[in-house]
């Protein structure tokens, strides 16, 4: 990290930005130093990402200054900002699915020949090939290969090539994390500090404490569009960050259950499932849930846990086997059959399976609704009751900004999230499936999700959720199957096994595997 009389990468002074009536940050003052990472943390809604698209042009500030290494600057679009060495890598990538990595790396900034203009491609690959070698990315074994093809983790390294391609010496990282799984957090996190290493300098946007406690050097907090407070992350506690972000003490402990599950609800006899792909995903696997009891399931993205659940909610025919509810065979019957029935589903992902982008939040408050009184009455919808249905949900779960004729596109990816889980609990289900229902949630509303998932559990709803995140398995579930290569490796006790050894799990490695190996080389366990 830079000192001495080194100016700041950068240094915004009291910018304001408004929308309307509503105020997304209010008079901010941010400085990331040069050759740091800093950590912007906040609640969904917060101001975040508002803040970063005023640095990087795609908003202008109705107040305040933006300095880059010392110099005053105006952005009004953001080629000005990358003509100043400020990239930004976004939440969803930005990114032409059909072509391949070298052209969308090179796309705006195509390097031409001195005689006629023509793109100069070989040049461009021994460029992008030198960045790739020079931080030790995949990306210049894919230049021809389309984006369409690439799995997330990669796809993100070919934005950050592509801005450094650009020439930044300041990267802007939205809430990089949400859409990868561990291994390629890790791969992140060393991408990350080689880029701090040779000197460049990242604002890391994030609401996940224990990653910019990881990889920060200085963390600022935002809560309702207003900085309320800068410090080093080596002085600093996830309690403490936690308390900033929400302006109240947030419990991290498991609480103790008070209530006994009931009778079986949501039983599978060895179910066998083929993906996309014609490989078979899920490999004789047999549950069986019960009333008021949360049943995690925890494994590496790409286990066979996306089609698992989409063949208990009818998103996908099993091979064979049998899926029972409430005691009736339901393998054969439909999604909404399903949701009719009683089985309501949080799915993965919010953008093409949980809402339709385009619509306000009121018709997407109708989704799974559609057949089910009170909202259609004689075969009509009765769109006052659905008005009322999601202004409850937005109310509830504290949805920002609190307005039903919003479209989802326009609410941060937290919020659609809350949407959702608000959306499907009050379908009053008798099982809830919940896939990452937390993902892209901010802490004080992680809290508040799993407090309900909790409090429904001990009214008597049966509830299946998937995580990879180990601590929100831990602390939500009665018992955990782990999933390994299509099967369950392992069904266990969380208050009986660590996170260390679930992740031996994840990994394929029984545990009555690892004691027996242990012993044979002298170690007591």
């Amino acid at each position: 990290m830079t000192t001495g009389n080194t100016p700041p990468a950068v240094r915004l002074e009291g910018i304001t930005k408004r929308f309307g009536d509503v105020v997304a940050n209010d008079h901010v003052d941010f400085t990331l130093e040069a050759g740091s990472i800093h950590a912007l943390l906040g609640e969904n809604g917060s101001g975040k990402t508002t803040l970063m698209s005023v640095l990087y042009g795609l908003y202008d500030q109705d107040e305040g200054e933006i300095y880059i290494d010392g110099e005053p600057q105006t952005f009004d679009t953001p080629r000005d900002a990358m003509d100043a060495g400020v990239g930004m890598i976004h939440q969803h990538f930005q990114l032409v699915e059909p072509m391949t990595v070298l052209q969308n790396v090179i796309l705006g900034h195509e390097p031409v020949t001195n005689d006629f203009g023509f793109v100069d491609e070989e040049a461009a690959r021994e460029e992008i090939e030198a960045i790739s070698t020079r931080y030790g990315f995949e990306v210049g074994d894919h230049l021809d290969v389309p984006i369409r093809d690439l799995d997330l983790g990669t796809r993100q390294r070919v934005e950050i090539v592509k801005s450094l391609y650009r020439g930044a010496e300041i990267l802007v990282l939205d809430e990089p994390t949400a859409v990868l799984t561990p291994q390629e957090v890790d791969r992140l996190m060393e991408v990350m500090e080689d880029l701090r290493a040779d000197g460049r300098s990242l604002i890391f946007i994030s609401h996940k404490l224990d990653e910019a406690l990881t990889i920060a050097d200085d963390i600022t907090v935002l809560r309702g569009g207003t900085a309320v407070g800068t410090v080093p992350a080596s002085e600093t506690t996830e309690q403490e960050l936690a308390q900033m972000m929400v302006g109240r003490e947030v419990l991290f402990d498991r609480k103790p259950r008070e209530t006994t599950p009931g009778a079986p609800i949501l039983e599978v006899d060895g179910l066998r499932v083929t993906g996309d792909r014609g490989l078979e995903k899920v490999s004789e696997v047999e549950l069986s849930v019960r009333e008021g009891e949360i049943f995690g399931i925890a494994g590496v993205q790409g286990n066979g846990q996306t089609e698992l659940i989409e063949a208990l909610t009818g998103l996908r025919t099993p091979d064979s086997g049998a899926v029972r509810f409430g005691g009736e065979e339901i393998t054969e019957m439909t999604r909404r059959d399903r949701t009719e029935a009683g089985i309501a589903y949080i799915p993965e992902d919010r953008h093409t399976e949980g809402l339709v982008m385009e619509y306000d939040l009121v018709r997407n408050g109708l989704l799974g609704n559609q057949t089910i009184a009170p909202f259609v009455k004689n075969g009509f919808i009765d769109w006052e009751v659905v008005r009322d249905h999601t202004e409850e949900i937005i109310d509830e779960f504290d949805v920002q900004p609190p307005d039903a004729d919003n479209k989802a596109s326009s609410l941060s990816g937290g919020n659609q999230q809350k949407f959702i889980v608000g959306r499907e609990i009050g379908h009053d289900p008798a099982v809830l499936i919940a896939s990452h229902p937390t993902r892209g949630v901010d802490i004080g509303s992680i809290e508040f999700i799993h407090n309900r998932l909790i409090e429904l559990r001990d009214q008597g709803l049966a509830i299946v959720v998937v995580s990879s995140k180990l601590e929100e398995i831990q602390k939500l579930s009665d018992r955990i199957a782990v999933m390994y290569e299509g099967e369950f490796i392992d069904t266990v006790d969380p208050n009986a096994v660590t996170e260390e050894e679930i992740g031996l799990l994840m990994a394929g490695q029984r545990l009555d595997e690892t004691d027996a190996a242990e012993t044979d080389s002298g170690v007591q366990t």
